[in-house]
């Protein structure tokens, strides 16, 4: 048999056992993403970690961010949490039940709040739940307040030739009305109620910063804060990212090794879920130190990969590469 003949089986075998540790992984990572489909965001959590829960947008109450961190609360593996807020806030009631829900895990394991580009209003609200508000320089946060808001469509309906009538049980009944301007009782009625949901508010912040009830009222005026200021009249407590979340977590006792795990919405609409789920095994089982792009690239693997459609032309070891539609991506 001639050299290039042995080079060639030398070759061949080389190929085939690439070929048959890509069909195991692939096996173990079929079985690996259906363990996920099953269990959800439990499959994730399977190792030892730092859970992540990011909150954006208007709060409301959410029965399924609620639930997520009930299981965050429960699990052995989440050795801790970070909860990552960017929203302008939202209704009281959303961000109080928010807020106790975070509290009920900080009972058991450290929590960091976050604060991303803003955390406002009931945004700051469910930040305070946090051990340590960590904020960026110029992030936007405070707003410490309570607003009710309705519209007046009175003089509308009265250039369309529309009226209303009305039978009340009580004056009161079904006020503040967007027909007709609010009486003064009603007024007062809906003052009230906004005073006594501010006087909790401003409560709150002042046991979780431990902070002067005074001092608290003087900063809850509706104010908003960059970062920097907000450090400065003790509303959060650094300013940094992710290095300093772990160097805090570490004084809590939580390894700086630990990976940090996204706790998501469950979603059984990706149609990326096994490719998900091989990228997460890859990522568990510590593959991502063997499988290099250097070591894809000796194989001739490394093709199997590129994102998007691929159209490719090759003769020996020149290569023309078109593709489109690759992109990797995260808002």
């Amino acid at each position: 048999m001639d050299r290039m003949a042995i080079a060639d089986r030398r070759s061949l075998r080389r190929k085939l056992s690439f070929w048959r540790v890509v069909a195991l992984i692939m096996l173990v990572g079929i079985g690996f993403a259906l363990y996920r489909v099953a269990l959800g965001d439990r499959a994730g959590a399977a190792v030892p970690h730092v859970a992540r829960v990011e909150i954006s947008g208007l709060i409301a109450d959410n029965k399924e961010l609620l639930e997520r961190l009930d299981r965050i609360a429960d699990s052995n593996q989440a050795k801790a949490l970070i909860v990552s807020i960017s929203s302008p806030g939202g209704t009281t009631y959303g961000g109080e039940r928010i807020f106790k829900a975070i509290r009920h895990i900080a009972e058991k394991k450290p929590v960091v709040s976050d604060i991303r580009t803003l955390a406002a209003s009931a945004g700051y609200m469910i930040a305070t739940a946090g051990d340590q508000i960590v904020a960026g320089e110029s992030s936007i946060t405070g707003s410490i307040g309570v607003i009710f808001q309705y519209p007046q469509l009175g003089e509308v309906m009265k250039k369309v030739g529309v009226s209303l009538e009305e039978i009340k049980s009580a004056p009161l009944k079904a006020e503040p009305s967007p027909f007709h301007p609010a009486s003064e009782e009603a007024k007062a009625m809906i003052r009230s109620m906004v005073m006594d949901s501010y006087g909790w508010f401003v409560d709150l912040v002042a046991d979780r910063r431990k902070l002067p009830r005074e001092d608290v009222l003087k900063l809850a005026d509706g104010t908003i804060f960059t970062g920097r200021q907000a450090l400065n009249v003790k509303l959060v407590d650094k300013l940094g990212g992710e290095d300093d979340i772990r160097a805090y977590l570490e004084t809590r006792g939580v390894a700086k090794n630990l990976p940090v795990v996204d706790w998501k919405e469950r979603s059984s609409a990706s149609s990326f879920w096994l490719a998900g789920a091989l990228a997460e095994f890859v990522k568990q089982t510590g593959l991502a130190q063997v499988v290099t792009p250097e070591t894809l690239r000796a194989l001739g693997a490394d093709k199997l990969f590129l994102d998007g459609l691929v159209s490719v032309w090759q003769v020996g070891t020149v290569e023309n590469l078109a593709f489109s539609g690759g992109n990797r991506d995260q808002v």
